[in-house]
């Protein structure tokens, strides 16, 4: 058993995650903006599930609170000169299921899913923010899977799962951008930590029925077969972090879609992102 740190974790594609890594008897440190939401998931996943969870409440928009997060996810990590496996090792077997005893266990898994649609022109939207959608969909991944990769690195296993988008091949605005970044950061960070033992994937959803897509107002603009479901999502994403997949896009449909914004010419993903993104409002 193993425990593991997802952000976003009270909504969407986070909150199936968290409950399916529960049901696989991991405990678990959620990470979230709302405090009593966070609290809410947490008993309802303990009590349920029979794990431990921690809570952090942060926005990771904010730096002091990416910073909590990252010394969270440090714990365990072995100081300078500590042999491999030196630290960290203890209770492996036993699993705990108080909020301290997780908090005093090293992470096997980070998984970084916060994120938001931006919801705005790039020309004419608030700078603010833009500057906070980078922050958390840029800036929090980068920051906190450096903040993980050493102690597992050391320890001589975990896992990455970063959430990108299928529209990390579009045109869609900054929103695409960041998750393009992500899409190319964990391919390469993949690559670097080959023969580690630590695995990074990265999960490139389409439409998936959730908060995320409900809060941009996005649930009218498309037709039904165009929507997954988030515990699918979540199972294949699972799937994949398990056999060490570096990329993750969940069902043929996607993986159509993926395989042609691949080989269609820049110019015409350009125009049919243009009109897409009036529908999506990412």
């Amino acid at each position: 058993m193993g425990t593991a740190l997802v952000t976003g974790a009270t909504s969407g594609i986070g909150l199936e995650l968290a409950w399916q890594l529960a049901e696989a008897h991991h405990d678990l440190v959620l990470v979230a903006r709302t405090r009593e939401r966070l609290e809410r998931v947490a008993t309802q996943i303990s009590q349920f599930a029979g794990v431990g969870v921690q809570v952090i409440a942060a926005d990771l928009s904010i730096p002091d609170d990416v910073a909590r997060v990252a010394d969270r996810l440090r714990v365990g990590s072995p100081a300078p000169g500590v042999p491999v496996g030196a630290a960290g090792a203890e209770g492996a077997a036993d699993a705990p299921h108080t909020a301290a005893q997780v908090a005093a266990r090293p992470i096997d898994l980070l998984v970084n899913d916060a994120g938001f649609a931006v919801g705005q022109p790039f020309a004419t939207g608030d700078i603010a923010q833009e500057r906070r959608a980078l922050n958390v969909m840029v800036g929090a991944v980068l920051e906190l899977t450096h903040a993980a990769v050493p102690g597992m690195v050391a320890r001589g296993h975990g896992a990455i799962l970063n959430v990108s988008s299928v529209t990390a091949l579009t045109a869609m605005g900054t929103y695409a951008a960041h998750k393009a970044w992500v899409r190319t950061f964990t391919e390469g960070l993949a690559s670097e930590l080959r023969g580690t033992g630590v695995t990074a994937t990265v999960l490139n959803p389409g439409l998936t029925r959730s908060e995320f897509h409900d809060r941009a107002g996005m649930d009218a603009d498309w037709p039904d077969m165009a929507w997954l479901r988030a515990e699918d999502v979540a199972r294949a994403a699972l799937a994949a972090v398990r056999r060490g997949q570096v990329i993750c896009t969940p069902s043929l449909r996607y993986l159509g879609v993926n395989a042609l914004l691949r080989i269609a010419p820049r110019g015409v993903v350009r125009r049919v992102a243009g009109h897409a993104s009036v529908r999506t409002r990412y």
